[in-house]
């Protein structure tokens, strides 16, 4: 058990749950949770008052119980590391790999993987041992993952992600040329109103979503086109559903546009580029990953 005593010499009037996550390394989430479980004393009284106001002079003891093991199943699956510190990951993820186990997929997934590899090294997120995703990728999706291993690590990921403070740049074939050949779509993207199990660019609702493009090359005299893509918000399939909203959906993408599985058996999209400052040294970090085969294959 740790235990984690902070005195109050600068903050007054201040919500208590909001003064210890600054005066700490753990979410307002997690600390309301451990109030809840009366894991908290203000001069040695214990408090599970999320909202009360702090005063100056007050001294707080938080204890935080060992982090209990995730429920999901470690697997002894081989990863392609590119990075790894004591608090963050970065994975070069291949096609046909689900990220988070769900609804049939409860195993041979990245964190099954990840359980594995860093079991001595995840500290605990929201006091369970598990990597914390701060970001996904399609199953059919390749390129470079970051995951948390600590919960400091995955607030600060959290907060860039957040704040649109996060680079990444995605490698994609499409259909036919684009009309302009570089350009942004800026429309949002919401679930469909046609089919509730796909996303779709929408009139009204939704969530602003943001792809700048940049095409690269073009193949088969028009057939299909190499573009490269930068995201400036992350909302679920948007680089598939804005090419389709432009007519030129990905190669190999059954779920939103033309096929085209003669060259691809999955959608063409790679994640090549990821940028960011580490949460806690603040250094800026750029990790690339190189196309796999089967899109290789593709420029030829």
């Amino acid at each position: 058990m740790e235990i984690i005593k902070i005195e109050n010499s600068d903050g007054d009037n201040v919500r208590l749950d909001k003064y210890l996550a600054l005066h700490s390394s753990l979410s307002r989430s997690r600390i309301s949770a451990l109030l809840d479980d009366g894991c908290l004393t203000i001069n040695g009284c214990p408090c599970k008052d999320a909202s009360r106001k702090v005063k100056q002079g007050e001294i707080y003891e938080l204890k935080i119980p060992d982090a209990e093991d995730d429920s999901i199943a470690a697997e002894d699956i081989k990863l392609d590391i590119l990075y790894e510190d004591e608090y963050l990951i970065v994975i070069n993820k291949p096609a046909g790999m689900v990220v988070h186990p769900a609804a049939g997929n409860w195993s041979g997934t990245l964190v099954n993987a990840l359980l594995h590899h860093a079991a001595d090294s995840l500290s605990g997120i929201g006091g369970v041992k598990r990597p914390g995703i701060v970001h996904r990728l399609d199953k059919d999706t390749s390129g470079v993952l970051l995951v948390a291993k600590t919960d400091a690590a995955h607030i600060g990921l959290t907060e860039q992600f957040a704040a649109h403070l996060v680079k990444k740049e995605y490698t994609a074939f499409v259909n036919g040329v684009l009309n302009p050949l570089n350009g942004v779509i800026d429309n949002n993207i919401g679930r469909s109103p046609r089919n509730r199990q796909k996303q779709a660019v929408l009139r009204s609702g939704g969530k602003r979503a943001v792809s700048e493009y940049f095409t690269e090359k073009i193949y088969n005299d028009g057939e299909y086109s190499m573009v490269k893509v930068l995201i400036h918000t992350g909302r679920t399939h948007q680089i598939r559903v804005h090419m389709a909203y432009m007519g030129h959906s990905l190669l190999g993408d059954s779920v939103y546009g033309k096929n085209n599985h003669r060259y691809i058996d999955r959608q063409a999209l790679h994640a090549s580029r990821i940028t960011f400052k580490h949460p806690v040294t603040g250094e800026q970090m750029t990790f690339n990953s190189e196309l796999p085969a089967d899109m290789k294959a593709l420029m030829k």
